[in-house]
């Protein structure tokens, strides 16, 4: 049998039960946090919400990696991978978005936010060599529709000016290059070999630290609220938006590959539209409706697409 090829078994749908329900649990939370991460953009910087975020969040998922008794320690590759993880997924992403909600609204941060899709589909075919199928990319076409009226829905309806729109865009497109770094990064076989937990929650670790000194060093000591509101918002992004859904998202990477993983983000901003009909008021329109409509649309097209079997070769 030549090196590379041999009897691959199919991956799963997203349609797999043990798939669909963190897939739907992922998308569900994250798109209630952007409600969460509005009422965060105060007097306080972006980068100290997001250091008090991951302070909580790390200190949670050790607890987690005690209570599962997994190994704490990491070898030195592991620590070094933890590290870059957290830098682009703990702290460069994480500072984008927050940043970028100070120039656009959050919807618009997450509708932006649902192209995560592709270059978690480039980078996993360029780095890792995975297969994008035809239904994959037919479902990313229509879903890829429904994003542009959503987002140019959320741009009509946006205070900001054109200027804020692009220099916020520009940001959340750094959020999105940060976030797929390191998605493709925890596709790789030789991450798998750490623990799950552990990995992340060393990885929570190192973007917390990054945090607190980048924003020592851009914006001075520790600025924080007294507000009720505000340390549950930072307690719920930390506990339930980031020790809940990181280990699952990462495991649906692990299983399914960064490209049909990140088809959770298409969902996300529908989820935070239907919070924000709840909660704020939120007033359909059309094209709205319609929007959302062809990104469910495209999703489920996007959804059933599997990785075709490699055929057996004989040597």
């Amino acid at each position: 049998m030549n090196a590379g090829e041999g009897d691959e078994t199919s991956e799963p749908s997203l349609l797999t039960p043990r798939i669909l329900i963190p897939f739907l649990l992922v998308s569900l939370i994250w798109g209630s946090t952007w409600l969460v991460i509005k009422d965060q953009i105060s007097e306080v910087p972006p980068s100290w919400s997001v250091s008090y975020r991951f302070i909580i969040a790390a200190a949670a998922m050790f607890m987690l990696v005690a209570i599962r008794r997994l190994p704490f320690r990491l070898d030195r590759t592991g620590y070094v991978f933890a590290a870059i993880l957290g830098l682009f997924q703990f702290s460069f992403n994480f500072n984008f978005v927050y940043y970028a909600e100070l120039f656009i609204t959050s919807g618009l941060v997450a509708v932006l936010f649902a192209l995560l899709m592709v270059p978690n589909a480039l980078f996993g075919r360029i780095f890792l060599g995975h297969r994008i199928s035809p239904s994959f990319l037919g479902g990313s076409a229509i879903a890829g529709v429904g994003i542009a009226m959503l987002f140019w829905q959320e741009y009509r309806m946006s205070p900001a000016s054109l200027e804020q729109v692009l220099l916020g865009a520009l940001l959340a497109f750094g959020g999105i290059i940060s976030a797929s770094i390191a998605n493709v990064m925890q596709a790789g076989e030789r991450l798998k070999s750490y623990p799950m937990i552990t990995l992340l929650a060393w990885a929570m670790l190192f973007g917390a630290l990054i945090n607190i000194m980048l924003s020592w060093i851009t914006v001075g000591p520790p600025v924080y609220e007294m507000r009720a509101a505000y340390w549950g918002g930072i307690f719920y992004l930390g506990v339930i938006g980031s020790v809940v859904t990181f280990p699952l998202y990462f495991s649906m990477i692990r299983e399914i590959g960064p490209g049909k993983a990140a088809y959770s983000s298409v969902l996300v901003p529908v989820v935070a539209m239907i919070l924000s009909t709840i909660f704020e008021a939120y007033m359909w329109t059309w094209l709205a409706a319609g929007g959302a409509m062809l990104a469910m649309a495209g999703l489920l097209v996007a959804l059933k697409a599997r990785k075709p079997k490699l055929p057996r070769v004989s040597a």
